[in-house]
């Protein structure tokens, strides 16, 4: 089975209003939510969120304090972790260090007393699946880190669960070899064909791993949509300001035809995508998103004629190289100070002297209102 696929039954796991609570404190407030079967799911916020609690709900490793968790169809909100079909791969690599790669792939299949000659087999195909093949007799402290993950990974695959639960998997790997990791996950999961949870604070490692994105945040399910979606249009302001790098602009929504809202912003009325929702806010506060590498700078305001352009007038500060990108900040006329990306050195945008007038100008269809 592909990642992503259906399988036409039941969700591979589906929570009912489950929620959680720390005394007053409440961690997880009524989430639903619904995973397919076969599919690499994320579950994407700030530290503190929720996710990780979202998380060991679906495990079993805390019990809720409201609501369900279905596996498969089947209510399992009061087994244990070890009656689930899931595994779990934590942040730290808790690895038994008193064994070799070899006996800690191995350890759960030899408490469930498979016998020897099976085991042997099975920890050999694991670790050929995980790149680890004739790494069986290393003790796991002269691994390197992204080789001890391997060793996790094979040892919670071992146990051939229908769910494979992943707790900031990535977190303890530097840059470059995180990166690596996120394609070598992707392309484990599409050869397994099971469902992937992770949980990251990362947003470029939940997109580079992810079919489908949960924004939790506050103990809230955000909201839940494509990796592409959750990038180029994100419903919620949140999401917009926590997801990629985007411009938020504050101001009140006037009108809505068509699909597109007028929003009137520091004086100025601008065009943007309405949204769904958005023709129940006319009047109210609004905010308008847009990403920053859809921003453009011009010295002159770009022409009525010119057909969805939207513009706000302000002063060149200065630019910041990047190596693939420049960062160009600009304060506009209330004082606010924003940046405009683009890709190259100065000369993509300019040459603007300090203090130049300038115009930050973007397409009407590459703007979002959020009305929450």
């Amino acid at each position: 089975m592909m990642s992503g696929a259906v399988d036409g039954g039941a969700p591979a796991v589906e929570t009912v209003g489950i929620g959680k609570n720390y005394g007053p404190v409440q961690a997880l407030k009524s989430v639903d939510l619904k995973i397919a079967s076969g599919e690499y799911f994320v579950l994407l916020g700030p530290s503190g969120g929720g996710k990780t609690t979202l998380l060991r709900l679906i495990g079993g490793f805390i019990r809720p304090t409201s609501g369900k968790v279905m596996l498969n169809g089947q209510d399992v909100s009061h087994l244990p972790p070890d009656k689930r079909s899931t595994s779990m791969v934590f942040q730290s690599y808790a690895l038994f260090p008193h064994m070799n790669v070899e006996q800690n792939v191995g350890y759960g299949l030899k408490l469930r007393k498979r016998p020897r000659d099976e085991i042997a087999a099975e920890v050999e195909a694991m670790l050929e699946l995980v790149g680890l093949s004739g790494y069986g007799e290393r003790r796991t402290f002269e691994l390197s880190g992204g080789q001890q993950q391997r060793v996790q990974l094979a040892r919670a695959l071992i146990l051939r669960s229908d769910i494979l639960l992943l707790d900031e998997p990535l977190a303890a790997l530097d840059a470059q070899l995180r990166k690596d990791m996120c394609v070598e996950l992707k392309h484990l999961q599409e050869k397994v064909g099971i469902t992937f949870i992770h949980v990251t604070h990362n947003q470029e490692e939940a997109m580079a791993v992810a079919d489908r994105i949960a924004v939790v945040a506050s103990g809230e399910l955000v909201e839940t949509a494509g990796v592409r979606e959750i990038y180029e249009r994100p419903a919620r302001r949140f999401t917009a300001g926590f997801v990629g790098e985007r411009i938020i602009f504050d101001g009140v929504l006037r009108s809505v035809s068509d699909g597109v809202a007028n929003v009137s912003v520091d004086g100025r009325m601008i065009a943007a995508t309405a949204g769904d929702g958005a023709s129940s806010a006319i009047g109210k506060p609004v905010s308008v998103s847009v990403r920053s590498e859809c921003l453009k700078l011009f010295g002159e305001a770009p022409q009525a004629s010119e057909a969805g352009w939207q513009h706000l007038e302000g002063f060149y500060v200065e630019s910041t190289y990047l190596g693939l990108t420049t960062r160009h900040t600009v304060r506009l006329a209330s004082g606010r100070e924003i940046g405009v990306r683009t890709v190259g050195g100065d000369e993509a945008v300019g040459p603007f002297a300090r203090d130049a007038a300038v115009h930050v100008a973007w397409q009407a269809h590459d703007a979002m209102v959020h009305t929450a």
